[in-house]
């Protein structure tokens, strides 16, 4: 990741003070980075910045902490960071160091992070509160807590320590998810470059290639404009649509299958996620066509439900009844739809939510209630929507014609003040224009 623009250094400042004005005057927040993950003997994964610590400072090194202590003289705003290394830096890359974290991230103060326990004494005497998500980063936990105890034992001759140690989510996480313009601008390329990925895998699918090809084309668009994946691609024909999380990507596409594409790319830290299913051969067949278009109502009807004021839970629930209906009027289900959800019936068929946040995370921070009830909508959550029905092969009781029929349509769409805005238009997913792509 590049280093961030002047415009980009404005906007994490701008993010750190809601941060400092949420947290409040005499406590503390603690952020550590991600680690380097080994791969297999002496490889590593592809580093991946932890999304608080990116949203807060754009800063891409492992190995860092970011501590925020509002009303501090010095600054209110200091970063531990790797030291320089000329030697390490052939090997591994430029490192940023104390000087960079200040000259181009705008740390007030910043130190090597080997000396990290010897500051924090200082930084928590005296607090009342301290904001660090225990769990997350076990390493760092029992030195934090270490430091706290040693200030708790000395507390007569001196400051106080911080008596709660308080999730981040409860601030941080909240302030996540309504989504910055700059953050916007961001998530709306990576929808943009994936719908285009997904159109090119569309052109590319025919009778006899292959899973990993397939998902080689998505990956390719994904690279060649500065992208990654934001998480595993999905890439399932025939049965294997029928597996949620199926990943192996290995099958070889036979005539008269559906294709189930799952996939996403990330930029600067921000993904997309859409799913679309369309047929191999470029026609789906009538079986195939009875259940997509019974998807496809569900997601048009959830979509709609996405205005701000209205509950979060709503889509859910539009979708879940109009796949109910269809479900009953394709012979999946017997009965009674509104008896049918409530005994859970609809799940043989239908086993996941309708959405999720989405952001920096592909599953995005954010609580989905505030005091047991369904959070209402508001400008700048940007939420999926992605029904499906999957009727896996050899279920008894059900017409042969529609075994192994997978299918889920996903798109990312923003709430604004007035309509909902799908970001990922760029995918056709009416049937007619489906096929009108796959014939050009």
């Amino acid at each position: 990741m590049p280093a961030p623009t002047a415009a980009e250094v404005a906007e994490y400042a701008a993010r750190r003070a809601r941060l400092l004005a949420a947290i409040g005057p005499n406590n503390v927040a603690i952020v550590p980075s991600a680690r380097e993950v080994i791969r297999n003997r002496d490889a590593h994964y592809r580093f991946r910045q932890d999304s608080d610590f990116l949203y807060l400072s754009g800063f891409n090194e492992p190995d860092s902490m970011l501590v925020l202590v509002p009303g501090r003289k010095e600054g209110e705003f200091l970063m531990f960071v790797r030291a320089r290394d000329a030697a390490r830096e052939i090997w591994d890359g430029r490192r940023a160091g104390p000087e960079g974290a200040v000259s181009v991230f705008g740390a007030d103060q910043a130190f090597v992070i080997g000396d990290f326990e010897k500051h924090l004494h200082d930084l928590l005497a005296g607090r009342g509160r301290l904001f660090f998500t225990l769990g997350e980063h076990p390493e760092w936990d029992g030195k934090i807590a270490a430091v706290v105890r040693e200030i708790r034992e000395v507390s007569r001759r001196g400051a106080s320590a911080p008596t709660d140690f308080v999730a981040l989510e409860t601030t941080l996480h909240e302030q996540r998810l309504i989504k910055t313009e700059a953050e916007l601008a961001l998530i709306r390329h990576a929808c943009t470059v994936s719908a285009a990925a997904h159109v090119r895998a569309m052109r590319a699918t025919r009778p006899g290639s292959w899973e990993w090809a397939v998902a080689a084309e998505i990956h390719h668009e994904f690279e060649r404009n500065g992208m990654e994946c934001g998480y595993g691609s999905i890439v399932g024909g025939g049965d294997n649509a029928c597996i949620l999380h199926y990943k192996e990507n290995e099958s070889q596409l036979r005539d008269g299958d559906l294709l189930l594409i799952d996939a996403g790319g990330e930029y600067r830290g921000y993904t997309a996620d859409i799913t679309r299913t369309f047929p191999v051969n470029g026609r789906y067949s009538g079986a195939q066509k009875e259940v997509y278009e019974v998807v496809l109502a569900a997601q048009l009807a959830a979509i709609a439900e996405l205005t701000a004021g209205n509950a979060s839970s709503r889509p859910h629930e539009v979708a879940t009844k109009a796949l109910t209906e269809g479900m009953v009027a394709l012979g999946l289900l017997k009965g009674d739809v509104a008896t049918l959800i409530e005994e859970g019936k609809h799940r043989q068929f239908y086993m996941h939510g309708t959405g999720h946040w989405l952001g920096l995370d592909v599953h995005d921070v954010g609580r989905y209630k505030l005091e047991g009830e369904a959070r209402p909508f508001q400008p700048g959550m940007v939420m999926t929507v992605e029904p499906g029905l999957y009727i896996a092969p050899g279920t008894e009781g059900v017409d042969p014609r529609f075994h192994g029929i997978g299918i889920r349509i996903e798109d990312d769409v923003l709430v604004t003040g007035g309509a909902p805005e799908v970001l990922t238009f760029g995918v056709p997913k009416a049937v007619a224009d489906v096929e009108a792509l796959m014939r050009g």
